[in-house]
């Protein structure tokens, strides 16, 4: 947007725009896979607290982060190569501020089937299949919480998921009025609005993260 601004153009070459894909998705999708895999380790921590240290260590935490990354390479980087077969024409509108990959598949002239029907798999592997994992983590984490006699320990066990279910809010509910939004209105403006609102949000989740990892790091 800024280089827009500045060179007062709004156009971008093909190859820009898979890579512009490529990425926003790639980090879309790891994004969900952590939030699954934080979920997982407060689970862990909460109902496992004396086999937390032995099963969340440095390596296995490292393998966790090495398959979120694999996984979305892979799902994205198809994305990218069944985009590679579809035909544009020379100059092609997307009615959005970044190459977003719905709006992209719709501005092609041929067949889109197969790309359409990737992006609900996909979706469902990176995105249903982590809010999912999130809601058992949390189910269980609650049915644990219960059990405990004492107020204070459920409150101080609860309240380490304080941020972690903030950061969830903020990711899963701006993304869900986003959609709901594009879908209720169909106005391309709208959609784009709800995006620019969804970026914000997603930048003030990330402030949020490394703020509380300062806090914690503090308190050590």
């Amino acid at each position: 947007m800024l280089m827009n601004i500045q060179a007062q153009r709004k156009g971008i070459s093909y190859i820009e725009c898979l890579t512009q894909v490529y990425f926003l998705n790639t980090f879309a999708g790891m994004d969900n896979l952590l939030l699954t895999v934080m979920a997982y380790d407060r689970f862990l921590a909460i109902c496992y607290p004396l086999k937390y240290t032995v099963i969340m260590n440095p390596r296995f935490c490292g393998i966790l982060v090495l398959l979120c990354w694999i996984i979305t390479s892979w799902v994205c980087l198809i994305h990218i190569l069944l985009m590679k077969h579809l035909v544009f024409s020379t100059v092609s509108k997307i009615a959005h501020f970044f190459c977003d990959l719905a709006q992209v598949i719709k501005a092609a002239n041929s067949g889109t089937l197969i790309s359409t029907i990737f992006i609900y798999v996909a979706t469902a592997l990176l995105g249903v299949l982590p809010v999912t994992g999130i809601l058992y983590s949390y189910s269980q984490i609650i049915s644990s919480l219960l059990r405990m006699s004492s107020t204070a320990s459920r409150y101080k066990a609860f309240s380490t998921c304080g941020s972690h279910l903030c950061v969830v809010s903020l990711f899963y509910g701006t993304a869900l009025g986003v959609y709901l939004s594009s879908a209720v209105t169909h106005s391309s403006q709208a959609s784009m609005i709800a995006s620019v609102l969804y970026t914000v949000s997603s930048e003030l989740k990330l402030r949020t993260t490394i703020t509380h990892r300062t806090v914690q790091m503090s308190s050590c």
